[in-house]
């Protein structure tokens, strides 16, 4: 069956729309989880209502927006690899696909963590919650680094200056959130005495 000549950029449109939305639900989904944690920390009535609308707004965006999303995604690439048989035969291509191997699992689990919060059974704390949000900001950068630069992935410095730049951000988003943590404890000192 031969696709029409604009096959290829009607897939690669779309595909391009699905990884925003999927991307998009993916970073907010896990901030819902840290929120739905910490508010652990909440007396009743307020920790039930809490918990009853993280619940929600989780069920809603992982069913409304991202996974939606993914299926776009997913969908879409298989198009353009209908279009462009010859990259799986190259090995970016390879690289790409392990890691939104790597994303589908991180989806599958954000859905295992979702049961678990609503179970009331999630083991998770709101620090390792932060960690792990920072997992798709990572694989992002990769695949668009694979996608953009294919066989000539760069090693140089640029790329390590990018790398360190990345692990930056998410130390600085790791240490913005503890230092606001101890203010908090503080000032609860503070007003206690």
């Amino acid at each position: 069956m031969a696709l029409p000549p604009e096959a290829y950029l009607w897939f690669k449109t779309l595909h391009i729309v699905g990884v925003v939305v999927w991307f998009a639900g993916l970073f907010y989904l896990v901030r819902l989880f840290i929120y739905h944690v910490e508010a652990e920390a909440l007396e009743e009535p307020l920790r039930a209502a809490f918990h009853s609308q993280y619940e929600l707004m989780e069920r809603r965006l992982a069913n409304i927006i991202t996974t939606p999303g993914m299926v776009v995604a997913v969908t879409m690439a298989v198009g353009l690899l209908l279009v462009q048989p010859i990259w799986l035969k190259q090995s970016w291509m390879h690289a790409k696909l392990a890691v939104v191997l790597a994303l589908l699992v991180y989806h599958w689990f954000c859905y295992r963590l979702m049961g678990q919060l609503k179970a009331g059974t999630c083991r998770w704390s709101g620090r390792q919650l932060r960690a792990l949000n920072e997992l798709p900001t990572l694989m992002l950068v990769l695949v668009v680094m694979l996608v953009v630069f294919k066989a000539q992935f760069p090693t140089g410095a640029a790329t390590w200056f990018l790398v360190a730049l990345v692990v930056a951000m998410a130390a600085s988003i790791q240490f913005y959130a503890r230092w606001r943590r101890l203010r908090s404890e503080q000032e609860a000192i503070a007003g206690a005495g």
